[in-house]
């Protein structure tokens, strides 16, 4: 293969150059792996994604998502970036929804008339909980500043996320990984990535700050992250954040870094089972081709 056709867009995006960056590649059947590896360590964005052929199998697309380290089984921003761009490229922007097939699973996306794509997440799977002063320390926090009243959990949609609650922007603010503490602390737990979040906003008419820390994956932090807040959302249901197993909020994150994104977040308990979608829009803004 000569060249290869791509398209960036920003993810969770309520303009150009904000949200998350991502790459997205078309016609990649043909590389291996190790090539895709390559491919994304050179892009350098969070996560780059490879949608193997314009054609659907089994009723949705083949995509393979890396970050520039390794790849992963899902990711949120990948995800609704790369339906978009199925969307628009390939289908004319016809479609109502896309699906992914990707190594978590189907995942459908679904294009709202007012801009917005919506995925639905896999059901959550709440994973240990952890003391507040380890994180604390990780974090280069006060134990006083993580929020009491709720745990610090691990929770995964299909990546998996340490849930720590903060109680003012200051800290979120304040906070910085200590690689050391944080690699020693993730050596043996199924969570890689560190999501904190508080309850006072940047921007009014937002209801959560998150932050999103993922080292481990090649992104000291990472500006929109629709896995994680995914992850969030089931854990605001679970613990009754809001007083109720219903929420339909708005999330905002990047901020501290250049790249104000926001997120959508809608989830419901019921039965034992907690629905999730997250929502964004996306913004394309190259596209060429790596030769």
């Amino acid at each position: 293969m000569t060249k290869l056709n791509f398209h960036i867009v920003d993810v969770f995006a309520e303009t150009k150059y904000a949200g998350n960056q991502l790459a997205v590649f078309r016609g990649a059947g043909e590389l291996s792996g190790v090539e895709m590896q390559r491919i994304a360590r050179e892009i350098n964005f969070s996560e780059t994604t490879f949608i193997l052929s314009d054609e659907p199998n089994k009723g949705g697309f083949e995509v393979r998502i890396f970050t520039p380290r390794e790849e992963v089984p899902f990711a949120g921003h990948p995800t609704l970036g790369t339906a978009h761009i199925i969307n628009q490229a390939i289908l004319g922007g016809r479609a109502n929804e896309v699906v992914l097939n990707l190594k978590v699973g189907q995942i459908p996306v679904r294009f709202s008339p007012d801009g917005y794509c919506w995925m639905k997440q896999i059901q959550p799977v709440f994973g240990p909980t952890h003391e507040a002063g380890i994180l604390a320390d990780v974090l280069g926090l006060n134990v006083h500043d993580l929020d009491e009243r709720f745990p610090v959990e691990e929770v995964s949609t299909g990546l998996p996320f340490f849930i720590v609650p903060l109680k003012t922007i200051a800290a979120l603010r304040q906070a910085k990984v200590d690689q050391g503490k944080y690699f020693e602390l993730i050596k043996n737990t199924l969570a890689k990535g560190i999501l904190i979040f508080c309850p006072e906003t940047h921007e009014a008419g937002n209801n959560l700050s998150v932050r999103v820390f993922v080292d481990y994956y090649g992104v000291p932090e990472d500006p929109a992250t629709g896995s994680g807040n995914g992850c969030l959302a089931g854990y605001l249901v679970k613990q009754h954040y809001f007083g109720q197993e219903r929420i339909n909020i708005r999330s905002e994150q990047g901020h501290e870094i250049g790249r104000p994104s926001l997120l959508l977040l809608k989830a419901e308990g019921s039965g034992g089972k907690i629905d999730i979608a997250v929502g964004g829009k996306c913004v394309v803004v190259a596209k060429g081709e790596f030769v």
